[in-house]
C-alpha cells in the first residue's frame, strides 16, 4: 500500500448525537474521496477514514467549521495510524455491545456561545466569570463521583436560581443538565484577598483590581480550572525576576496567555495545526517558534526560541486578558517540584512569600489538574504534558484487559487504570520528588479506582526498587507486576499507534532500571507478542556521582572521556572541577564507588553539551540537551560523525569515534552549531545501522530524547527513506508521563503468558 496513503482515527464527543452528525461526516468523507466508516457508540462517534494526507487534512479542518447546527465538539481526538485499505466510506450501525463505561470529560475550554454571552452588556451572564454551558466548562475537575449529576460535584452547595434551573430542564436549551450551570445570582463568585486572606474586593470589582495590580507589575495567585496560577506581566522584566527568585525557578520557561491569537501571531510563527490545537477545546499551552521582536521579558525563557503559548480557556481568564491587552506569565501556582495549589487557604499558606495578592473563588477543585502542554511534529500533535483538556480520555487497545492499575515511574508521574479495551491515564502529577507531590499522587491513585469503582486485580510498577511509586505498589496488599522501564516506554507507544509486534523499540531516556541492574537509557529492544529482547544498546560510561550527575553535565562528560581515555579525561576537563573535587572523581572511577554505569542517551546529550555548549550545571531536567537541540535550527545541511556497531547480541553501538571528532572539531574552532547538528545526525544514523541489522520492518520511538523536534523528524526520514514504519507518540507523552499505559499493557500481557521471560 502507498505510504502516501494515512490513516486518521477520530474519537469525538459532544453534541454529535441526534443531530445529524454521520450523515454530515459521509457527504464529507465521499465529497473528498475518502474511504473508512463512522460509527456512533456509548463512548462518542468514532470515524476512520483513509486517504492522501492533504485531503485528510482538509476533512478534519472542514469537520470542525461545517459543522450541523446543532452539533458541537467537545473534544476531538486525533491519531495517524497505518492504513488498513478500507475501499468505500459508509456509516456503520451503532455499536450497543459492550460496557457503556461511565465516561468523564476533560475540562473543555469555553464555547464561542457562552464567550459571546459574557461580553454582551444586555446579557444575563455579563462579565460573569463562571459561565459554562453543555458544550464548555468544567468536567474532570469537578466531578466527586460518578454519574457526573449535579449533587455528585463541587457545585452541589450552590442551588439554581429560577432562571437557571429552567434553561436546566428545557431539553431545547443548550444548558439542558449542563451540571456546573450558573449565573451571578446563584453560582460561585469572585474574591480578591490579600496575603492575609482579607478581603480587598469582590465580583467583578475584584477582577479589575487584579488586572491594575497586573499592570502595576504585581504577583497575583489566581485560582483557575484545575489549580492556581502565578500571573505577571510577561513583557516587565523586573516582574518576572522577582517571580523566579520568589519561586525558586531559575532558568526553566515560563508558560504564557495571551488576549488573543492576534497577538500570538505578532509574536510567534504559527502554523495551521499549531493554530488549530491552540484554539482547540483541550486549549493546551503550545510551544511555538517566537519571533526575534517578540516584546518579552527575557527571563521568561532565557536562552529559548520557544514560547510556551495559551490562549484564556475560562471565562475568567478571558475577562482577565480582554481587560490586559497584553500576553501574561501563567505558570502553576507551586513551588518548584511541588502540585499545583487547589485551595485558596491552602494557597496562603503554600504561596506565602511569593503572591502579592489572590484573586480566589468559591466554586472548590475536586482534583488538581494542569495545563497540558503540546508541540507539533511533522503536522502532527504531540503531547509533552497531559492534563487539563486530555485526561482522563482513555486509550484503546485491541484485545480487552482484565482489570489492572500501573503506578507510572518517579519523574512526570501519572497513573493508570484498565477498564476493558479502555487504559484511563490519569493528568499529570509531576516528579514524586516532595511530601507534596506523594501526597497526589496517592490521592489520585485512590481517585481513579473510586471514580471507575473498579477493584484491580493487579498493580504494575518499575523494575526501580527505590522509586516511592514502586514501594507504594507493593505496599497495596495486590499481586505486583514489575516492568521494565524501556519496556514500557516501547509498549505505549505501539498502543496508542495499535501497532502489533514484531517492533524494533528505540527507547532514548535519561534514565531506566535495567533488568541487568545498570541504569539504561539508550535502548533498541526487540518486542514479540510476549516478551522482549534487549537486542542493542549504546556504549556503557560510569556516572561519577550517579543522581549528581542528571543536575551536572560535566559529570556525564568526565564519565564519557574516562570510559575512552582513563585518567587523561581530567586534562581535558580539569578547568571544569576543583582540585577537590577532581580528587573525589578521580576515587570514585577507579573504584567504582557511587559511579553507576549508563548506557543513557540522555547523559550522552549533556556530556556532549558540556564539551560543546559550556552548560556544565543544569538548573532544569533536561536543559543542557534542550541547548545543544536548540543550536540545531541556526546549523545549515551537515554530515555526521563516525561511530561503530558491534557483532553479537547486544550490538554495542560506540560513540567514542564521535565523542574524538567532537573534541576535534571544538578545539579546531568549529561552530557550535555545526557540532550539535552533526552529533544529532550521527544519532540518527546509529538508530539507521541498528535498524537495518536487526532487519525488522516497525519501529516505535519512546523516552524523552524523543521530545527533541530535530532528532524525531530526522530519524522518521532517514529510517522512513531506508523502508522502516515509523510510530512515535501523539496523545500520550514520550517521556515518563507515558510509562503508566506501558506497564498497564505490560502486566496484561504477563498476566496472561504461561511463562513470562525478563520483563
Amino acid at each position: 500500500m502507498s505510504h502516501s496513503v494515512q490513516r486518521v482515527r477520530l474519537v469525538i464527543r459532544g453534541a454529535v448525537q441526534g443531530v445529524g452528525f454521520r450523515p454530515f461526516v459521509y457527504r464529507l468523507a465521499t465529497e473528498l474521496d475518502l474511504r473508512g466508516w463512522v460509527l456512533n457508540s456509548a463512548q462518542g462517534v468514532f470515524i476512520e477514514v483513509e486517504g492522501e494526507p492533504t485531503l485528510l487534512q482538509q476533512f478534519v479542518k472542514r469537520l470542525y467549521h461545517e459543522l450541523p447546527p446543532r452539533a458541537f465538539i467537545q473534544s476531538m481526538e486525533q491519531s495517524v495510524l497505518d492504513p488498513v485499505g478500507y475501499t468505500t466510506f459508509e456509516i456503520r450501525h451503532s455499536e450497543e455491545t459492550g460496557e457503556k463505561s461511565a465516561f468523564i470529560l476533560p475540562d473543555i475550554a469555553t464555547c464561542a456561545d457562552c464567550l459571546r454571552e459574557i461580553f454582551d452588556p444586555a446579557n444575563r451572564r455579563y462579565r460573569y466569570p463562571f459561565t459554562n454551558c453543555t458544550n464548555c466548562g468544567p468536567r474532570y475537575s469537578i466531578i466527586e463521583s460518578l454519574p457526573y449529576d449535579r449533587p455528585n460535584t463541587t457545585m452541589k452547595a450552590f442551588t439554581m436560581c429560577a432562571k437557571c434551573r429552567e434553561e436546566y430542564e428545557n431539553p431545547l436549551d443548550r444548558r439542558f443538565h449542563a451540571q456546573p450551570n450558573a449565573c451571578p445570582e446563584c453560582g460561585p463568585r469572585l474574591d480578591l484577598w490579600d496575603e492575609r486572606g482579607s478581603v480587598l474586593a469582590q465580583h467583578d470589582e475584584a477582577l479589575r483590581r487584579a488586572a491594575d495590580a497586573i499592570r502595576e507589575g504585581r504577583i497575583v495567585a489566581v485560582k483557575g480550572l484545575g489549580g492556581f496560577h502565578l500571573i505577571v506581566d510577561a513583557r516587565n522584566e523586573q516582574a518576572v525576576r522577582r517571580l523566579r527568585e520568589r519561586k525558586r525557578r531559575e532558568e526553566k520557561p515560563f508558560a504564557l496567555m495571551y488576549p488573543s491569537l492576534q497577538v500570538v501571531q505578532a509574536h510567534c510563527r504559527v502554523d495551521e495545526t499549531e493554530e488549530r490545537v491552540l484554539t482547540s477545546p483541550e486549549s493546551p499551552i503550545v510551544l511555538l517558534h517566537r519571533k526575534v521582536d517578540a516584546d518579552i521579558a527575557p527571563s521568561v525563557a532565557p536562552g529559548n526560541p520557544y514560547l510556551g503559548v495559551m490562549l484564556p480557556y475560562t471565562p475568567l481568564h478571558h475577562l482577565l486578558l480582554a481587560e490586559l491587552g497584553f500576553p501574561v506569565v501563567a505558570t502553576s501556582g507551586n513551588l518548584s517540584d511541588e502540585p499545583i495549589c487547589t485551595d485558596e487557604h491552602e494557597a496562603l499558606q503554600r504561596l506565602a512569600g511569593i503572591a502579592d495578592l489572590f484573586l480566589v473563588h468559591n466554586r472548590p477543585i475536586a482534583r488538581h489538574v494542569d495545563d497540558s502542554v503540546v508541540r507539533v511534529l511533522m503536522g502532527r500533535e504531540m503531547v509533552l504534558r497531559r492534563a487539563r483538556g486530555y485526561a482522563p480520555l482513555p486509550v484503546l487497545v485491541k484485545e480487552p484487559l482484565p482489570p489492572l492499575l500501573a503506578v507510572g515511574a518517579h519523574l512526570k508521574n501519572t497513573v493508570a487504570l484498565s477498564v476493558g479495551r479502555q487504559v484511563f491515564i490519569s493528568q499529570h502529577i509531576g516528579d514524586l520528588e516532595t511530601p507534596q507531590a506523594l501526597e497526589a499522587f496517592r490521592r489520585v491513585t485512590a481517585d481513579v479506582q473510586a471514580l471507575w469503582e473498579h477493584q484491580p486485580q493487579a498493580v504494575a510498577c518499575d523494575l526501580h526498587p527505590d522509586y516511592l511509586s514502586t514501594q507504594s505498589a507493593h505496599r497495596m496488599g495486590l499481586p505486583v507486576v514489575s516492568v521494565q522501564h524501556h519496556y514500557a516506554h516501547v509498549l505505549a507507544c505501539m498502543a496508542e499507534n495499535e501497532v502489533a509486534p514484531p517492533v524494533l523499540g528505540i527507547s532514548w531516556d535519561g534514565t531506566g532500571y535495567g533488568v541487568d541492574g545498570t541504569v539504561w537509557g539508550g535502548e533498541f529492544l526487540l518486542v514479540t507478542e510476549t516478551d522482549f529482547e534487549r537486542v542493542a544498546h549504546l556504549r556503557p560510561f560510569h556516572l561519577p556521582g550517579g543522581d549528581r550527575a542528571v543536575k551536572e553535565p560535566r559529570r556525564s562528560a568526565l564519565g564519557v572521556l574516562y570510559e575512552m581515555l582513563g585518567e587523561q579525561a581530567f586534562e581535558l576537563l580539569g578547568e571544569r572541577f576543583t582540585a577537590y573535587e577532581r580528587h573525589l572523581l578521580a576515587q570514585m572511577l577507579r573504584q567504582g564507588v557511587n559511579a553507576p554505569v549508563t548506557t543513557s542517551a540522555g547523559r550522552l546529550f549533556d556530556a556532549v553539551a558540556s564539551l560543546v555548549t559550556g552548560r556544565q550545571v543544569a538548573n532544569f531536567e533536561g536543559q543542557a540537551a534542550m541547548e545543544l537541540e536548540f543550536l540545531v535550527h541556526s546549523a545549515p545541511g551537515g554530515d555526521s560523525y563516525p561511530f561503530t556497531l558491534s557483532q553479537g547480541t547486544p550490538r554495542v553501538l560506540d560513540w567514542s569515534p564521535m565523542v574524538a571528532a567532537i573534541l576535534q572539531d571544538v578545539q579546531q574552532g568549529v561552530e557550535p552549531p555545526m557540532i550539535a547538528l552533526r552529533f544529532h545526525n550521527t544519532l540518527v544514523e546509529m538508530m539507521v545501522a541498528v535498524a537495518k541489522a536487526v532487519g525488522v520492518e516497525r519501529i516505535a520511538f519512546s523516552g524523552g530524547c524523543f521530545q527533541n523536534a530535530y532528532l524525531t523528524e530526522r530519524a522518521v526520514h532517514r529510517l522512513t527513506e531506508e523502508g522502516f514504519r515509523v510510530h512515535w507518540h501523539q496523545r500520550v507523552p514520550p517521556n515518563d508521563g507515558g510509562i503508566a499505559l506501558g506497564q498497564v499493557v505490560a502486566a496484561g500481557i504477563i498476566r496472561s503468558s504461561p511463562s513470562p521471560g525478563g520483563l
